[in-house]
């Protein structure tokens, strides 16, 4: 997919071709711009974001366009974990987190249209998204009543938790990309950038058993080299996007947190979920 003038090298398929209301990646028209050697993203894409992302996006008032990194947007494609399904006779309500947020994705059944693939309630399809498992949603943000929520056109199953990954690594070089323009050497491989199937390479371990580590485990070690070598915010990374990265339990997070807090290295930030290195 490409960022107005940054090809970006997180690509992923989604598999959304087709997708109701123009979903997928196009190119924007260029626009100015403060973030250098980015052309204009386009108001009628679909972009990556974390759920924090979306609710936190400006709208000046309530006919006006939402913004995120001062670039407008209307559509968006998220992950989560569903929380809960209400079905109602006009509408199906999935309450989605993503470790960052909570939002709930309405999708929206039209009765009268036979061809209404929400409307179709085929139990092999529907049967998979269910409460605990994870989704990824395509539609647009809308907001009512001061409450957010997205309108969804598309909610699949994610079958292979490595589009969580994926999606946030994504999100993440999108909101760098129109934060701080795009990075030398692009085309290139990045630091803290995974291999396929989350893991870090054995040089990047290797980098956090400073001397300092050597009385920790090499869980813990790993996790320190995570959050060593992850894009991330002033806010630290939240034990989901640690887990899904490393591509391992949440519980084993928490057990080398502890022994990284422990050992004076990072510290919790917004909340107790939340881990941050402190600076050397």
């Amino acid at each position: 997919m490409n960022y107005g003038n940054y090809d970006n090298q997180y690509s992923t398929s989604y598999g959304a071709a087709g997708a109701a209301d123009g979903g997928g990646f196009v190119a924007g028209e260029p626009q100015s711009s403060q973030a250098a050697g980015r052309g204009g993203y386009g108001k009628d894409t679909v972009r990556p974001m974390t759920i924090k992302q979306i609710l936190d996006a400006q709208q000046p008032h309530p006919d006006a366009e939402f913004k995120s990194d001062g670039e407008a947007f209307a559509q968006v494609t998220f992950v989560g974990q569903i929380r809960s399904i209400s079905t109602q006779p006009t509408n199906i309500t999935y309450k989605i987190d993503d470790g960052t947020g909570i939002i709930e994705a309405k999708q929206w059944i039209d009765v009268n249209n036979s061809d209404d693939p929400s409307s179709k309630m085929d139990v092999d399809s529907k049967s998979k998204l269910v409460e605990d498992g994870y989704c990824r949603v395509w539609g647009r943000l809308k907001a009512f009543n001061n409450k957010r929520h997205v309108g969804a056109h598309i909610i699949r199953p994610v079958t292979d938790l490595n589009e969580v990954n994926y999606h946030f690594l994504e999100a993440t070089a999108v909101h760098l990309f129109f934060t701080r323009g795009a990075p030398n050497g692009a085309n290139g491989a990045q630091p803290g950038q995974t291999n396929n199937n989350g893991a870090l390479s054995r040089e990047e371990v290797a980098s956090a058993s400073d001397s300092h580590l050597s009385h920790v485990s090499p869980l813990a070690r790993r996790i320190f080299a995570t959050l060593k070598n992850t894009p991330q915010s002033n806010e630290g990374l939240h034990v989901q996007m640690i887990a899904s990265t490393m591509g391992i339990a949440t519980n084993e997070v928490y057990k080398g947190a502890e022994e990284l807090v422990a050992a004076g290295v990072i510290f919790t930030t917004v909340d107790d979920n939340t881990w941050a290195m402190l600076d050397s």
